[in-house]
């Protein structure tokens, strides 16, 4: 597979005078990244964006959800910074941090706990054990905040619990919370409908000034959740590791919930716990990896 790669991607540097990129690919439940290593390349922070929407392209670059930039930290191992598909900045990515540990696992195998930093905040990684589909890997998501002012969203509500969101001439109740990012948890009785459009309307809102992640939740019962995830900047995604943390702590601010859920994707499944004793939410779930290879940025 190595050498397939190698020449589909370092041909094309070979032919032009682009930047020759090397990266990592993994996915968590077909949330897939690429990571790049900072260290080893001269990228501005203005081609960060570039290059994040050339690579993830599906049809003319790599392809992926998001791209995660690794760079030396003060304050922590390492520190993460997350472009989407689309090239905007994004706060934060529970899938993001549990591929970040797996990244540098696999470059030291000694290693299989990290404090990384993203946008501002150490976060703890842990690589658990290696299985037959990949690697089991847990994360420190912090704590959900429900204040709109920190979310943020245009309201006189201090709190958006099961509010309505006057959308299109329709009444949506939903629930809005920040873990690292924002969220948007609508609770459905079904997916028979066309959640992709409803999402990106939601995510566009004029009452999210940075926009939104949206969560459709089905409650199968008080310990699983069924969600279909619409991510800022991403379009539909196999999962999200935020997401599964906004719609576990959304159902249970409205009473449907424990603590500690089981929450399942199409492609899969995560488990969260919110401690009620710290406040604060773990995430655990798969982590893959896909391949690696060079990529010539013009």
């Amino acid at each position: 597979m190595w050498s397939e790669l190698f020449c589909c991607y370092c041909f094309c540097g070979w032919l032009n005078t682009g930047m020759l990129v090397h990266f990592s690919k993994y996915h968590a439940l077909r949330n897939d990244f690429l990571i790049v290593e900072l260290a080893q390349h001269r990228i501005t922070s203005k081609q960060r964006a570039k290059l994040a929407v050339a690579i993830c392209d599906r049809r003319s670059g790599v392809g992926a959800d998001g791209m995660l930039y690794l760079s030396g930290s003060r304050r922590a191992d390492f520190k993460i910074d997350l472009y989407n598909s689309d090239g905007s900045w994004a706060e934060k990515s529970g899938n993001g941090l549990r591929i970040a540990a797996v990244h540098r696992h696999l470059l030291n195998k000694r290693r299989k706990s990290f404090d990384m930093e993203m946008n501002g905040v150490v976060s703890l990684s842990t690589v658990i054990e290696k299985n037959s589909t990949g690697y089991s890997v847990s994360a420190g998501l912090g704590k959900p905040d429900f204040d709109v002012s920190r979310i943020p969203i245009k309201t006189r509500q201090r709190y958006m619990i099961q509010s309505i969101l006057r959308l299109g001439g329709q009444d949506f109740p939903v629930t809005c919370l920040a873990v690292g990012n924002p969220h948007t948890v609508l609770f459905v009785d079904d997916f028979n409908f066309d959640w992709q459009t409803l999402g990106a309307e939601i995510e566009h809102h004029r009452a999210f000034p940075e926009r939104t992640n949206v969560e459709f939740v089905k409650i199968i019962n008080r310990r699983k959740l069924k969600v279909a995830e619409w991510e800022r900047g991403a379009g539909a995604t196999g999962s999200s590791g935020t997401g599964a943390a906004a719609a576990v702590c959304a159902a249970v601010m409205i009473g449907h919930a424990e603590r500690r859920c089981h929450v399942v994707f199409d492609t899969g499944s995560l488990d969260v716990f919110w401690d009620p004793e710290t406040n604060e939410i773990i995430l655990t779930g798969q982590v893959q990896h896909v391949c690696d290879g060079v990529y010539s940025f013009l």
